[in-house]
C-alpha cells in the first residue's frame, strides 16, 4: 500500500485551516501531519517535520508565504510547496514559482482541485490553477530566463525589515521582534531602501502593496 502525502498546512486564519484540514481527512492517502499559524512557524515546522507539502498561504503576518517558501525550499527542496492565494497576477506567480513553488491554488477553487493539486506535486509535478496560467506555463516549458529585480537584491534580513515596515512596526519594535538592536534594524532599513531606490517610509508601503508583500483589509 502506498504511503501517504503527509501534509503542513500553514494559514494565520484558524477557521481556513481547520476547513482544509477537515477536508484532506476525508481523503484515503493524504496524512495533516501538522499546522503552523504563520510563515515563520511554517518555515520551522517544515524543517523539523519534513512534509511532503506546504500548503503556503500568500498573506501572513511577519513572514509572508513567499519569503516562507524561499526559506523552507532553501532549507529542503524535496518539499514541495504549494502557495494559496487569491491574487492571480502573472508577475506573482512567476515570483512564487521562481521562490520554489510547485503550485499555485487560488482560494476559491473546488475542493476536488485542491486535492488534485497536493497528489500532482507530491508525484513530482507542478500545479496552476486555470485562473492562475496566464503565459506562466509557456514561459517555464519553454525554459525561458528569469528576469532580476530590485527585490532580488535584498538579503533575507532585509526582506523581513521591509514586511514589518509596511506592516507599520516601528524600528524598535522589528529589533524587538527580530531581536536586533536599534541601530541594525536601522542599517537594514537604509539599505533595501537604497537597494529599491525608495526614500521614505510612504514609499515603502506602496512597493510592499504592490507586491503583495501585506495583506489589505478587505471593504465591505
Amino acid at each position: 500500500m502506498p504511503e501517504s502525502v503527509r501534509v503542513l498546512i500553514c494559514d494565520d486564519h484558524e477557521l481556513f485551516r481547520e476547513g482544509v484540514k477537515a477536508i484532506l481527512e476525508t481523503e484515503a492517502g493524504i496524512e495533516v501531519v501538522g499546522e503552523a499559524h504563520n510563515g515563520r512557524d511554517g518555515v520551522d515546522q517544515a524543517v523539523r517535520v519534513h512534509p511532503d507539502v506546504v500548503l503556503m498561504d500568500m498573506e501572513m503576518p511577519g513572514l509572508n508565504g513567499l519569503e516562507a517558501t524561499r526559506r523552507v525550499h532553501k532549507a529542503d527542496p524535496k518539499i514541495k510547496i504549494i502557495l494559496l492565494t487569491m491574487y492571480a497576477e502573472d508577475d506573482l506567480v512567476a515570483a512564487c514559482m521562481d521562490a520554489g513553488a510547485a503550485g499555485y491554488v487560488l482560494k476559491d477553487v473546488p475542493a476536488t482541485q485542491l486535492i488534485y493539486a497536493i497528489r500532482a506535486v507530491a508525484k513530482g509535478g507542478r500545479y496552476l490553477s486555470p485562473a492562475a496560467m496566464g503565459g506562466i506555463m509557456d514561459r517555464y516549458l519553454r525554459g525561458g530566463e528569469r528576469v532580476e529585480t530590485r527585490y532580488d537584491l535584498l538579503t533575507d534580513r532585509e526582506r523581513e525589515v521591509l514586511k514589518l515596515l509596511a506592516d507599520g512596526l516601528s524600528v524598535k519594535e522589528i529589533g524587538s521582534q527580530l531581536s536586533l538592536s536599534v541601530k541594525t534594524v536601522d542599517v537594514h532599513k537604509t539599505n533595501l531602501m537604497r537597494k529599491l531606490g525608495i526614500h521614505d517610509r510612504a514609499g515603502l508601503i506602496r512597493y510592499a502593496i504592490q507586491h503583495r508583500l501585506v495583506r489589505l483589509p478587505h471593504m465591505k
